[in-house]
């Protein structure tokens, strides 16, 4: 039953957290809004950035905050882990696939012209 009751806690805390979060966001678009251009452009960008800062803070403390942390921490981990092509492979690759690309478009251009030709010889001859 003590577990229970310490889930409800951090459940409670957690959506307490998630409400100063959304205070914090709103309060940036509100706020933007209804100073406009009174305040100087760095006044207004260094609050923005501190109140952003201070709703990343409040979401990361919380239970899904902490989830995606760990996520976002074993993602950078697999990038480390890919084996990147070189200059060489991409280059090559790129070119390869631009020649395709463009003999795919000559076969597309002369199909369509050899199709209009057909169709307007059809139309014409009834």
């Amino acid at each position: 039953m003590s577990t229970m009751n310490t889930e409800n806690k951090t459940s409670s805390f957690d959506g307490l957290k998630w409400g100063v979060t959304t205070l914090l966001l709103v309060a940036i678009i509100v706020g933007n809004y209804m100073v406009g251009d009174s305040l100087n452009i760095l006044v207004r960008v260094g609050i923005l950035l501190l109140l952003a800062a201070l709703a990343v803070f409040s979401a990361v403390m919380t239970e899904k905050g902490q989830i995606f942390i760990a996520f976002a921490k074993d993602a950078r981990l697999e990038v480390r882990k890919v084996v990147w092509p070189t200059r060489q492979e991409t280059v090559q690759t790129t070119l390869i696939i631009l020649a395709v690309s463009a003999i795919v478009g000559l076969i597309l251009w002369g199909l369509d012209g050899v199709l209009v030709r057909l169709v307007a010889f059809i139309t014409t001859a009834i």
